[in-house]
């Protein structure tokens, strides 16, 4: 099985290897994307990237962000440099809330939508937002209509 390719800003090397899937659901891509996490997810903030096709394959990754215990930083800015480098038809963006709480913050809602608006000029389209946690659970932008 061919695995996908990880995009970097850093030349750091990195040994998650995530094979080809098709992104059909939140739960799809909750399988895909929480294998990014290991014990950290309990300790800080961190935000990756899943990037697909037209047709939701996935074709990279990438951590754009690593906070602090309550908050991490998105920056549009990279989120669009990963979409045209790797010419993605969409974007998945995930986080975790150490803590475990579920609901999205204002900011994760309102970055949501800056995130969403930004990356449609390069005709990219936010598929989901989720919001992962230490104990196995997710929230989804999309599931709950809030993209």
């Amino acid at each position: 099985m061919k695995n996908i390719k990880e995009y970097k800003i850093t030349p750091v090397k990195n040994d998650i290897k995530i094979p080809k899937e098709t992104i059909k659901d939140s739960i799809s891509a909750y399988n895909v994307i929480r294998q990014f996490w290991n014990e950290d997810i309990e300790v800080y903030e961190s935000v990756f990237i899943l990037l697909t096709n037209r047709r939701n394959n996935t074709i990279g990754w990438a951590k754009i962000s690593q906070g602090g215990i309550s908050s991490s930083i998105i920056d549009i800015k990279i989120v669009c440099k990963y979409v045209v480098d790797s010419f993605a038809s969409g974007v998945i963006l995930a986080h975790n809330h150490p803590t475990g709480n579920l609901n999205p913050s204002e900011s994760d809602i309102k970055i949501t939508k800056q995130v969403k608006e930004a990356i449609k000029v390069f005709d990219c389209e936010l598929i989901d937002h989720l919001i992962i946690t230490p104990e196995n659970n997710y929230f989804s932008f999309a599931d709950e209509r809030v993209i």
